[in-house]
C-alpha cells in the first residue's frame, strides 16, 4: 500500500434509512477508495453546509500574521522578518499540498453513532440498550465505529453543585460505566476482542458530560486528543448552562464533538443565540505544535497560519453539536395546540415554528450546521417514567418542544450521511427522552511517503526562485476613492498586485506606528498576505468598506470621517501606502430623534460638517418638529398600505426593499409600491439604529414593578423622558393601539408590541449586568402593555 500502514477493518454500513428494499450488505474494509463523490443524503436537509467556509472566513477575517521576533530594517532601507516569511511560506505551502491533497490521501468510510439525553438529575441500573444500540442489526453487524454521548442535568443544577462542581465527577463516573458496560456487554462483544470499545476522552462541567469512545480495531489511529469545557450560565461563566467538547484525530481527519445544555425558557430564544456563540467562539484547544502541523498537512485547517498551537470549533472536518438545545415551538402557537400537534404526529406545522429552524433561516444561530429532518415526537416535557406529556395540575403545564437535537457542520458536505434521526423510548425515567443519530462519515487517510514527496518537489520549487534575486512588485493602484458609501451598504475595490521580480514576493499588511490593527474597524481587507511565484497570474486584494450603525454614529457625532492610510509591506522589500478615501451619504439611520427634529430638509442635504450646517440651519429648538419627519412618513405609510397585515412587525420584510425605503427617507424622494413589511421592518430598524434609544439605557424603570404601583411607575417614566422622546414614545405607542384595532387580522398582541417596543426602543447599555438588563426589560415590558391598554395618557 505504498508503505502506508495496514489498516483494521472498518463497521459495515447499513443501508440508508429511508431505503425501503434491503440491500446486500457490503463490509467497507481499510482499502484505498477514489475520492468521494456527493450522495444524495437519506433525509432531505433545508439548510446547506457551504456556509461552513463563510463561518471559517468570518472567523479568519482581518486577523494579522503574528511573529515573536521584530521587523528588521537593513542599512538600504529595506525591511525584513524571517519569522513572517517563513510563515507566509508555510501558508503558501499549506495551500499547494491542500490543492493536491487526493494524490496521497486514501478516503474511508466509517459509522458513527451520536446520542444525547437530558437526565433530570435522576440515574437507575436499567438498561440503555434500545438507545445506544438501536441501529446495530439484530447480530450487531452494524457496530459504529466511533460513538460519542452527550449528557445534560447529570446532577441537579442548584447552587451548591454550580459553584462547588461537588458531585460532578462521581455522576460522571457513574453514567461512563454505564456505558461501557453496555457497549462491551457480552452481546454486543460476543467474546472478540476486535468489537470492544474503549473511552478515548471524557469531559465534565457540572450537569455536563460529554464521552467519546472507539472500537478496538482503529484504538491506535486515534490521536491527539484534547476536551475543553464553556460555561455561559450564573454570570455567564458559570456551569449551569455552557459547553463541553471533545476533539480527536481519527485517522487523518479532525472531529470535534460538542454537548451543550443552553438558556431555558420558551421566549428566551436570544440568550440561547448568544450561548451557542459563547461556546463556539470560546471552546479553544489547546493541541500543540505538532498536532496543528499534522492537521494543517492533512488539510484540514490553516488556524496556524497566525502563529498559535490551539484550534477552535471552526478548525476541524467535522464538527457534531449536540444536547439539550432548549429551543422550543414558537409562542404564537399555544400551548394546547402544540400538545395538540404534538400527540396527533402533526410535525410539519410544529416544525415551521420550531425556534432552531427559524435562528438557522435567519443566520442567528447555527449557521453552517445541518440536521435531519426531524419525524419523532417533541422530546419535552414528559411525566418522569411514563410516555405521556406532562400534564398534571401541580405542575405548570409546558408546551412539548424538540429540545434535544443533534447537527453537524462538515467541511466536505458529501463526507457526512445521516442514516437515521430518531429518539429512544427508553429509558424514560428523565422529562426528556433521549435522541440518538446514525451517521457514514468519510475520513482520510494520508499516504505520508507520498505527502512528503509532494512536500519535497515544492520546496524545490520555492527554492529556486528564491536564490535568484530580490523581491519586487507592481500595484495596479495605490489611491482608493470610494465616492459615496451609504448606510448599511458595502463597497468593495479591487488592488491588483503582481510579481515584477524574478523572486517569491511575499507581502502582508502591517499596522501602522504605535496602533495594533491592520486598520479602521470600518475597513476590511481580504487577504491580508499572500505570496505570488514570477509569471503567476497577478494577486488580487479586496478592500470593502462598510458603515455600520457604530461606524454611522461616529460620523454623525463628527469623531470619524472616512478616510485610512494601509501599509502593505514587501518582505525583504520596500513597504507601500494605500489610501483610503470615501464619502458619506447621510442617513437618518444611526442619528438622533433629538438631531433629527431641527431639520425638515431630507437629512441627505444636511451637512455633517457642524460649521457649514449652522450657516445652513437655525439651532433655534422652537423651530423643532413634534417628532422626526422620517418616523412620520415610515407611521404614515403603514397606515395607508393597511394594519390588517397578518404577522405585521413578526415576519421580515424584503431586504432590498427596506433599503430602498430607507433611501427614499434620507432623499425625501416619494415611496415606491413596497410591501407592508418592508416598511414595519424599516420602522424596527430605524429605533434600533437610533444613536440614543428613545428610552436611554440610563432612564426609568430599574425597579421591580407588578400591578399595584403599574400606573403611578408609568406616569413617572414618562415624566422623566426628554422631551422629543417623550413625543416619539406617545406617537408610536397611539399608532400601536391602532394596530390593535385589528389584531384578529394582523395577529398582534399588547404582549408582543410591548416586546417589540422594549427590544428595539429601549436596550440596555453594553455595560449593564445580565440581571439588571432583565430587570429592567421585564419592568419595560409592563409599562409598555400599560400604555398600550390604557386610554389615560
Amino acid at each position: 500500500m505504498d508503505g502506508h500502514q495496514q489498516v483494521p477493518t472498518f463497521a459495515v454500513l447499513p443501508p440508508p434509512a429511508h431505503q425501503q428494499q434491503a440491500q446486500q450488505q457490503q463490509h467497507y474494509a481499510m482499502q484505498a477508495a477514489p475520492p468521494p463523490t456527493p450522495q444524495p443524503q437519506p433525509l432531505q436537509h433545508k439548510y446547506s453546509s457551504t456556509a461552513w467556509n463563510l463561518a471559517r472566513k468570518a472567523h479568519l477575517d482581518n486577523r494579522m500574521l503574528t511573529t515573536k521576533t521584530t521587523d528588521v530594517e537593513t542599512e538600504d532601507g529595506r525591511i525584513s522578518n524571517v519569522e513572517a516569511a517563513e510563515k507566509i511560506k508555510d501558508a503558501w505551502m499549506y495551500k499547494q499540498i491542500r490543492a493536491r491533497r487526493d494524490e496521497f490521501t486514501h478516503y474511508r468510510q466509517a459509522m458513527l453513532f451520536i446520542g444525547s439525553w437530558n437526565v433530570n438529575a435522576k440515574g437507575k441500573e436499567e438498561s440503555l440498550d434500545s438507545w445506544i444500540c438501536a441501529d446495530w442489526g439484530p447480530n450487531g453487524e452494524y457496530a459504529p465505529d466511533l460513538v460519542a454521548v452527550g449528557f445534560q442535568e447529570i446532577v441537579d443544577l442548584n447552587a451548591v453543585n454550580v459553584a462547588v462542581d461537588n458531585k460532578t465527577q462521581q455522576r460522571s463516573q457513574f453514567w461512563v460505566e454505564r456505558l461501557m458496560a453496555t457497549l462491551n456487554s457480552p452481546h454486543n462483544t460476543r467474546n472478540d476482542p476486535n468489537r470492544q470499545y474503549f473511552l478515548l476522552q471524557q469531559k465534565s462541567m457540572v450537569g455536563l458530560l460529554v464521552c467519546v469512545f472507539c472500537k478496538a480495531p482503529h484504538k491506535d489511529r486515534v490521536r491527539y486528543i484534547n476536551s475543553t469545557a464553556v460555561g455561559v450560565g450564573v454570570m455567564g461563566m458559570l456551569g449551569n448552562k455552557g459547553g463541553v467538547a471533545v476533539r480527536v484525530q481519527f485517522y487523518d481527519s479532525t472531529l470535534c464533538f460538542l454537548c451543550t445544555h443552553l438558556a431555558a425558557h420558551r421566549e428566551n430564544v436570544t440568550g440561547r443565540n448568544q450561548d451557542f456563540a459563547n461556546v463556539f467562539n470560546k471552546s479553544l484547544f489547546e493541541i500543540g505544535e505538532e498536532a496543528t502541523r499534522e492537521a494543517i498537512y492533512s488539510g484540514s485547517m490553516s488556524h496556524w497560519e497566525i502563529g498559535a498551537t490551539s484550534v477552535n470549533v471552526i478548525d476541524h472536518d467535522l464538527i457534531f453539536w449536540l444536547g439539550d438545545l432548549n429551543y422550543r415551538i414558537d409562542e404564537s402557537m399555544p400551548t394546547d395546540k402544540v400538545l395538540e400537534y404534538a400527540e396527533t404526529g402533526k410535525f410539519a406545522e410544529m416544525r415551521k415554528l420550531d425556534q432552531l429552524n427559524v435562528e438557522r433561516a435567519h443566520g442567528r444561530a447555527f449557521e453552517g450546521f445541518e440536521e435531519g429532518v426531524i419525524q419523532f415526537p417533541p422530546t419535552y416535557k414528559y411525566q418522569p417514567g411514563t410516555d405521556g406529556y406532562d400534564k398534571r395540575p401541580e405542575k405548570k403545564l409546558r408546551a412539548p418542544a424538540w429540545c434535544d437535537r443533534i447537527l453537524w457542520m462538515a467541511l466536505e458536505p458529501a463526507h457526512v450521511q445521516q442514516l437515521t434521526y430518531n429518539r429512544s423510548e427508553q429509558p424514560n425515567v428523565s422529562d426528556h427522552k433521549a435522541v440518538y443519530s446514525t451517521m457514514k462519515i468519510t475520513i482520510k487517510d494520508v499516504v505520508r511517503p507520498k505527502r512528503a514527496a509532494i512536500h519535497n518537489e515544492l520546496m524545490k520549487l520555492l527554492d529556486r526562485f528564491e536564490n535568484q534575486t530580490l523581491p519586487m512588485v507592481g500595484l495596479d493602484r495605490v489611491n482608493l476613492d470610494f465616492g459615496e458609501i451609504h448606510y448599511d451598504r458595502s463597497k468593495s475595490m479591487p488592488i491588483q498586485i503582481t510579481n515584477t521580480g524574478n523572486v517569491v514576493a511575499k507581502y502582508r499588511f502591517v499596522p501602522k506606528l504605535d496602533e495594533n490593527t491592520l486598520c479602521k474597524p470600518w475597513i476590511k481587507v481580504e487577504p491580508p498576505y499572500g505570496l505570488i511565484i514570477p509569471g503567476d497570474q497577478p494577486a488580487t486584494i479586496n478592500v470593502t468598506i462598510t458603515v455600520d450603525r457604530h461606524t454611522a454614529q461616529l460620523l454623525n457625532q463628527g469623531r470619524e470621517v472616512l478616510d485610512d492610510i494601509l501599509i502593505l509591506r514587501l518582505e525583504n522589500g520596500r513597504d507601500y501606502y494605500i489610501t483610503i478615501k470615501a464619502a458619506y451619504a447621510r442617513s437618518c439611520f444611526g442619528m438622533s430623534v433629538d438631531e433629527l427634529v431641527m431639520y425638515s430638509d431630507p437629512i441627505r442635504n444636511v451637512p455633517l460638517d457642524p460649521i457649514k450646517r449652522a450657516e445652513k440651519y437655525d439651532p433655534n429648538p422652537s423651530n423643532a418638529l413634534c417628532v422626526p419627519k422620517e418616523l412620520w412618513r415610515l407611521i404614515d405609510a403603514i397606515f395607508e398600505k393597511g394594519l390588517q397585515e397578518p404577522d405585521l412587525f413578526v415576519d421580515p420584510g424584503d431586504p432590498e426593499d427596506v433599503k430602498k425605503i430607507r433611501e427614499c427617507l434620507d432623499t425625501g424622494a416619494p415611496f415606491g409600491q413596497y410591501k407592508t413589511l418592508s416598511y414595519a421592518e424599516a420602522l424596527l430598524e430605524f429605533f434600533s439604529s437610533l444613536s440614543i434609544p428613545i428610552v436611554p439605557p440610563t432612564l426609568f424603570p430599574t425597579l421591580e414593578i407588578d400591578s399595584q404601583n403599574i400606573q403611578s411607575s408609568a406616569r413617572r417614566f414618562l415624566e422623566e423622558l426628554p422631551p422629543v422622546h417623550y413625543n416619539v414614545l406617545l406617537y408610536v405607542i397611539s399608532f400601536f393601539r391602532e394596530a390593535l384595532v385589528y389584531r384578529e387580522r394582523n395577529r398582534l398582541t399588547a404582549a408582543k408590541l410591548a416586546r417589540i417596543c422594549s427590544n428595539h426602543m429601549a436596550p440596555p447599555s453594553s455595560g449593564m449586568d445580565d440581571s439588571t438588563a432583565a430587570q429592567r426589560r421585564s419592568g419595560m415590558q409592563l409599562i409598555m402593555v400599560h400604555l398600550l391598554e390604557t386610554n389615560s395618557i
